[in-house]
């Protein structure tokens, strides 16, 4: 028998199949594409550059970000900065043996930087920074020998310097600031020509380079309570301290946004057509489709009261006099509609005192317009800081015990339970009576009870995330409870979680904190215009809000955990109106 069996004796059969496997053998992509098709794979979400990024390609060359050479066709440069990339770096970058330049700073990649670009030696530029990622800088980057610019800053890497980048005579670029570096920077080498510039934010290293002598037994070159605070901050401030400017930038890009968004927002007209219908969820909506979609056809500009990360939210009222809020969700493809109408049959069977009520939508042919209740009361970010009237003591704590039993009802009694993964003030609206509602499940992953109960796909609002998703971007139940905890100290001191007075310090919300506690100072946290704080509540709180910001998951409580705390030790001691306080978690 020969080959693919064809039998020996017959050489036109045997020459065909070979001309065959010639042919297949130069159409495939050539081992720098498989290279690159590796690392595509292992990227999870982009703002859509890879789209283009084929495997039946026979090389590389043509892809967005890559450039080869003309005549070998060997990959020379990846460059895909600013692009939204997020996943793991993949080790098989390791295989472009003549890769020059590996610029991929500015996107969301985490987990480690792998240690076979050692392989890639005649690298002579890494631009990596404003990622997340984390452990170790590799040693193996020190046999880079004609590496000229090295720019890691801006991670959440940890451990030392290794000596061995000392060994790279030609850099004349290197940056490894804002990490959570430690220990004494190598002297010897390269390295001793660096300025403090390439090392700040990292508050336990030392070194000459910073004019910091390093600890030796009972030497020091700080006083003690300096050292301490350093050492608490940075463990406090994983979330926050290797993207303080991409955080300022965050704040305020959102900031523009909330005051700009409603004069770009069209009217809603042109969506509603004849494709129009209207699903109504539990029944209670008084009105037939061509009322309410007579009634979309009116909106414009001049009734947007908000904006958020999925779309435009409009008032809605009815000639009856009842009022609804109108949430416009632009459709994105036909993946994103399948998604939303499966979030939405759930979604729509869920009805709680505490979680704005999703009265029904309309399937437009150009988007999804989703009808709730609307809450008069506006949302908490705009009660704490765009308001002159001050929220007191008993306010805020309905508020925060709203919100707690709201999300504990999406964790312990949704089937399929619901992971928020936005939890923050802005997605915390209430009613006429300061009562709360937890809002905006659009970046909610809704889990069966047979899965994980995890996602790796990165959402949410710097300041709120949790260490763990920021380095993994897996969300589970207790990334949640980190926000929910966030959003506690918020209310507690009527500032955001990456306030200005903090980003200047080098830290957020936790940070702050953390270190008002090492000084004994923690009642500073309270907002100084609340009234009517009582002292065995705030402490309480304060109490509760510290476990669920703690930095180890397993060792945050579970919001069922949380309610039952914020009621027995915070409010007036009663029976919970969804949970049994007996119950242990």
């Amino acid at each position: 028998m020969g080959i693919l069996g064809v039998k020996q004796d017959d050489p036109l059969c045997v020459c065909i199949v070979l001309l065959c496997l010639l042919i297949n053998h130069s159409m495939a992509i050539t081992p720098d594409g498989e290279a690159l098709w590796s690392f595509r794979t292992s990227i999870t979400s982009s703002d859509g550059v890879l789209l283009q990024w084929r495997p039946e390609d026979p090389d590389p060359c043509g892809w967005k970000g890559v450039i080869c050479d003309s005549k070998t066709k060997r990959v020379l440069y990846l460059m895909l900065p600013n692009h939204k990339l997020t996943g793991p770096l993949s080790p098989e970058l390791g295989k472009l043996e003549h890769l020059k330049t590996l610029s991929l700073h500015n996107n969301n990649l985490y987990g480690a930087i792998p240690s076979n670009l050692k392989n890639c030696s005649e690298l002579q530029t890494i631009y990596i920074q404003g990622n997340y990622l984390g452990e170790t800088i590799p040693s193996e980057l020190g046999s880079l020998s004609n590496l000229e610019k090295l720019d890691l800053s801006s991670n959440v890497l940890k451990g030392s310097i290794p000596d061995s980048l000392g060994q790279l005579v030609k850099l004349t670029l290197f940056n490894v600031s804002n990490n959570f570096l430690v220990g004494p920077i190598p002297t010897s080498g390269i390295l001793n020509n660096f300025s403090r510039n390439s090392f700040f934010g990292n508050l336990k290293l030392c070194g000459t380079q910073i004019s910091v002598a390093c600890s030796n037994g009972n030497q020091t070159s700080v006083d003690s309570q300096t050292r301490t605070s350093r050492r608490l901050l940075v463990s406090a401030s994983a979330t926050v301290g290797a993207l303080l400017l991409v955080a300022l930038m965050c704040f305020w890009g959102c900031f523009l946004y909330k005051r700009l968004g409603k004069r770009d927002s069209p009217s809603l007209a042109k969506d509603i057509g004849a494709g129009a219908s209207i699903v109504v969820f539990h029944g209670d909506l008084p009105y037939s489709s061509k009322e309410i979609i007579r009634k979309l056809e009116t909106l414009n500009e001049e009734h947007i009261i908000g904006s958020g990360g999925f779309g435009t939210v409009y008032k809605l009222s009815m000639d009856d006099g009842s009022v609804f809020a109108l949430k416009r969700i632009m459709k994105l493809n036909e993946g994103f509609d399948r998604f939303f109408d499966r979030e939405l049959e759930i979604l729509g069977s869920i009805k709680h005192r505490y979680l704005v009520n999703l009265r029904g939508y309309c399937n437009s042919p150009t988007s999804k317009l989703l009808l709730y209740d609307y809450l008069p009361g506006g949302n908490l970010d705009e009660v704490l800081n765009d308001r002159s009237e001050q929220l007191d003591w008993d306010a805020r704590l309905n508020i925060i015990v709203g919100a707690a039993k709201g999300l504990a009802y999406l964790h312990h009694d949704c089937s399929p339970r619901i992971i928020h993964r936005d939890i923050k003030s802005s997605n915390i609206l209430l009613d006429g009576n300061l009562e709360a509602r937890v809002s905006d499940f659009g970046l909610a992953k809704l889990l069966d009870d047979d899965e994980s109960h995890i996602t790796t796909i990165v959402a949410g609002t710097f300041g709120y995330l949790a260490p763990e998703y920021m380095q993994s971007g897996r969300a589970t139940e207790k990334t949640d409870v980190y926000s929910f905890g966030v959003l506690v100290l918020e209310v507690l001191s009527g500032k955001r979680p990456t306030d200005a007075s903090f980003i200047e310090k080098g830290v957020n919300i936790v940070g702050w904190l953390n270190l008002l506690i090492l000084e004994n100072r923690q009642r500073d946290i309270m907002d100084s215009h609340c009234e009517g704080v009582r002292s065995e509540s705030f402490d309480a709180l304060l109490s509760v809000a510290i476990s669920c910001v703690s930095s180890t998951a397993e060792e945050r409580p579970t919001m069922h955990r949380v309610v039952q705390l914020l009621e027995s030790g915070v409010m007036t001691p009663c029976t919970s109106d969804f949970y049994d306080s007996d119950t242990e978690d």
